[in-house]
């Protein structure tokens, strides 16, 4: 897989997490938050959907252009972002988490791997 392609994908999918916290956080968290969840619990999915929405931008901006340090920080910063959401869903799997969240570690483990392994190729010369 290319850098565009890994970028373009992992912009929808941010993009999609974003908008679903942002306008539908009661489905979106089906299972995990409760149905009588108060307002400030909704508010509080929302305000995490908004950053999810930069970096969807951020990754879909970046996605056709050359090597940069800049392009450098936008996959380093993906590979992190991905990591540490990987290893919270896997440590929510082992804590009780939703049965859901197995496919969201498998998810987040690929992304990160893509990023290393695709991304770090795609490094500029520095």
């Amino acid at each position: 897989m290319k850098l565009r392609n890994l970028l373009t994908v992992a912009s929808v999918y941010m993009a999609l997490v974003g908008l679903g916290l942002v306008f539908f956080p009661q489905a979106f968290g089906r299972g995990a938050i409760p149905e009588n969840a108060s307002a400030a619990l909704i508010s509080y999915l929302r305000l995490w959907g908004s950053p999810l929405l930069g970096i969807a931008v951020l990754d879909w901006m970046a996605r056709k252009e050359g090597a940069s340090k800049a392009r450098d920080a936008i996959i380093t910063g993906n590979m992190v972002g991905f990591a540490v959401i990987a290893s919270l869903d896997a440590w929510g799997l082992l804590n009780g988490a939703r049965p859901i969240t197995a496919v969201f570690v498998v998810v987040h483990l690929v992304f990160t791997l893509a990023f290393i392994l695709i991304g770090k190729k795609n490094f500029s010369k520095r």
